[in-house]
């Protein structure tokens, strides 16, 4: 499955959700001040991308430290990204990532983590970095475009959901879990595929 640099961009914004991300946003921010808003969506968007970016540049690290293979993040990735993708088609009463019930202004939890850098964001972006280190550039590059995409859908959360109403939002959200799904699948087989030609290997 080899990745351009537009794809990376559209993978990245599907497992970051911010469309789908908007009722949570609008929800968690009602009862802050709206002069606050865009600051803290601003601040939340920017933790979201410093972990993802710290992930991108460590992430390699990290699996050797654990002793964990490419192969294994690639089939881990695509069941969390199949896991999510049907909480995302199939509405779940909690949400995607499980409850969000919070008071008072949120910080980093649960906007910046687990709503946009979520697990599925972070095995995304170790996956892409995994598999073609030499183009860490791109990877970094697709990553803030993605990012400063989810930041201004986000600052016009309100605005969008008042346009499109929910049941527009819905669909669009069940829209992108299904592209979501068809990525996942292809994970989980490009995973399978290598692990059989290692064992054929032995």
């Amino acid at each position: 499955m080899d990745v351009s640099f537009a794809s990376a961009v559209v993978i990245l914004l599907l497992v970051m959700d911010p469309l789908g991300n908007i009722p949570l946003f609008v929800a968690v921010l009602r009862e802050v001040d709206e002069k606050r808003r865009v600051r803290i969506i601003v601040r939340e968007c920017a933790i979201a991308f410093a972990v993802l970016l710290v992930f991108a540049f460590f992430g390699r690290n990290i699996l050797k430290l654990l002793g964990l293979s490419d192969i294994a993040l690639n089939i881990a990735g695509g069941v969390i990204l199949f896991l999510i993708a049907l909480r995302i088609i199939f509405k779940h009463p909690e949400g995607v990532f499980g409850s969000a019930d919070e008071t008072g202004e949120p910080f980093i939890v649960p906007l910046a983590i687990p709503a946009i850098a979520g697990p599925t964001a972070i095995a995304t972006v170790v996956l892409l970095v995994s598999r073609s280190p030499e183009r860490m550039l791109e990877w970094t590059g697709a990553l803030a475009v993605s990012a400063i995409v989810t930041l201004a859908l986000l600052i016009f959360a309100d605005r969008i959901a008042a346009l499109l109403g929910a049941r527009a939002l819905a669909a669009v959200d069940r829209l992108m879990g299904l592209l979501l799904t068809a990525i996942a699948i292809e994970m989980l087989l490009s995973g399978i595929r290598s692990f059989v030609t290692v064992l054929q290997q032995q």
